[in-house]
């Protein structure tokens, strides 16, 4: 008997998969607990759309990755603060700061967990680098000068 699982089950396959089933297995295990449900025509034709559609839609973000990537790349961003003797900063440059300079220079709204820096404590260049997708980064600059 042929199933399509709705869930992970150990020993017996991951969600979405089209499997191979005693008649007993899928009746009396996997068909009464909602772990599977038998594969006709209709569901094997839902998996292959879930399945274009799964794929579309990550071209399509890896696209606008890129997109930005390639707006933002090598790009320098100045932010300004505030320091004591030495040059040294009250506080740090953090990349939520970054994020929002980049949403107001570049129009691009990118997650501060995607932004993969130090914490910037004295003035000057230093480089960062943004995770936009998988497989998608790229390096920009934050300059920091004085307030």
């Amino acid at each position: 008997m042929k199933a399509v699982l709705l869930q992970d089950v150990k020993g017996t396959g991951k969600k979405g998969e089209l499997i191979n089933v005693s008649d007993g297995f899928g009746r009396n295990y996997l068909f009464p607990r909602g772990l599977a449900k038998e594969a006709n025509a209709q569901v094997i034709n839902e998996i292959k759309n879930a399945e274009e559609s799964r794929k579309y839609h990550i071209a399509k973000e890896t696209e606008e990755a890129r997109k930005v990537a390639e707006s933002v790349s090598g790009k320098t961003l100045k932010l300004t603060a505030k320091s004591g003797q030495g040059g040294k900063l009250f506080g740090a440059v953090t990349s939520k700061e970054v994020a929002d300079e980049l949403k107001r220079s570049f129009h691009v709204d990118v997650e501060k967990k995607k932004i993969v820096m130090d914490d910037i404590k004295a003035y000057g260049t230093y480089e960062c680098e943004l995770k936009l997708y998988s497989g998608v980064s790229t390096k920009i600059y934050v300059s920091v000068g004085e307030a």
